[in-house]
């Protein structure tokens, strides 16, 4: 995993340029903040690391530490632990990203955790929002980018909508 001292960070890019200012937001992330998409650091890290549906050199470096910081906590961990790594590994299928050699080996290390964190966080009570990212998560990790995509779309009222259509075919 890249060190977030490391220089590297300042090589590497996101969707406003230089990476720079991404391992502060990193290290904001290890107490496990509330997960509302408009509050920080989860604001800054969503609009730069995958903005838009596309993904960045950056967003490979940091996915590693998410998975960290969820690893602490699984069965307390907000939502957002579990979408924004799947989300990334949906981007990068979708948009078919190389990742930098030199960060391969932790981002799949740590997509590969998610099926086991999902796994320890079972215990705890899930809402709608948090099941689609528990399962979506799952899916990105293994390799089903589109089944992960289509779950995290499957509000009860979308299901329920999909469902009546399949059923009519």
């Amino acid at each position: 995993m890249l060190a977030l001292g490391s220089s590297r960070w300042t090589e590497l890019q996101h969707a406003y340029g230089s990476a720079s200012d991404t391992p502060d937001l990193l290290r904001k992330l290890q107490s496990l903040p509330d997960a509302e998409g408009d509050s920080e650091p989860w604001f800054s890290l969503w609009s730069s690391l995958a903005h838009q549906g596309n993904v960045y050199s950056t967003s490979f470096a940091a996915v590693p530490h998410i998975v960290e910081a969820l690893s602490s906590a699984p069965a307390s961990a907000p939502f957002t632990y579990f979408h924004f790594p799947a989300w990334v590994e949906i981007c990068r299928k979708n948009g078919g990203v190389s990742i930098p050699q030199d960060l391969e080996f932790s981002y799949f290390a740590a997509i590969a955790k998610l099926p086991s964190l999902v796994a320890a966080a079972a215990a705890r009570p899930w809402d709608s929002e948090f099941t689609a990212c528990a399962l979506a998560a799952v899916a990105a990790a293994k390799g089903n980018a589109k089944v992960a995509e289509a779950v995290l779309e499957l509000t009860p009222e979308v299901a329920e909508t999909f469902l009546e259509w399949f059923f009519a075919q």
